[in-house]
């Protein structure tokens, strides 16, 4: 879970590079989920049944299998017949904001126990500090 009250949105990091280490960690969140996200918007326009809202209603379990097999069968068409063009559109998409509003808005999500906030600043500051030692490997933020 992102930090809250901390610049979170990859437009935000694009004038400047991350200052501290939950900068730096909301920055790697945002883009980790840009990109699961763009996956996701391609898979959903590959196969209808990941983005129909309408019934049937699947289990838990049936769900996973599902988007497992669309996974597989993405990855197969891939070696098979590469669409480039469903991969722009959706890229498109998540950068004009006109996905699916489905996930949550990062800044509503209420903190999480001490344990988990204590995960989170453990992996916060040895990003941070992995990010000042190797230099050369800093954000590229033209992209």
């Amino acid at each position: 879970m992102p930090y809250r009250g901390v610049r979170y949105h990859l437009k935000e990091h694009s004038t400047r590079a991350p200052e501290n280490a939950k900068e730096l960690f909301n920055l790697r969140h945002a883009s980790i989920r840009n990109s699961i996200e763009r996956a996701f918007g391609v898979l959903k326009k590959r196969f209808p049944i990941i983005r129909s809202t309408a019934e049937p209603f699947y289990s838990c379990k049936t769900q996973s299998a599902i988007s497992l097999a669309c996974c597989m069968l993405h990855i197969f068409l891939l070696e098979e017949d590469h669409d480039k063009d469903l991969e722009d559109e959706v890229i498109r998409e998540v950068l004009n904001g006109t996905e699916d509003k489905e996930h949550h808005n990062v800044r509503d999500t209420h903190e999480g126990s001490t344990g988990v906030d204590r995960l989170r600043n453990s992996i916060a500051n040895e990003m941070w500090t992995n990010y000042l030692m190797y230099p050369n490997n800093k954000i590229d933020m033209s992209k």
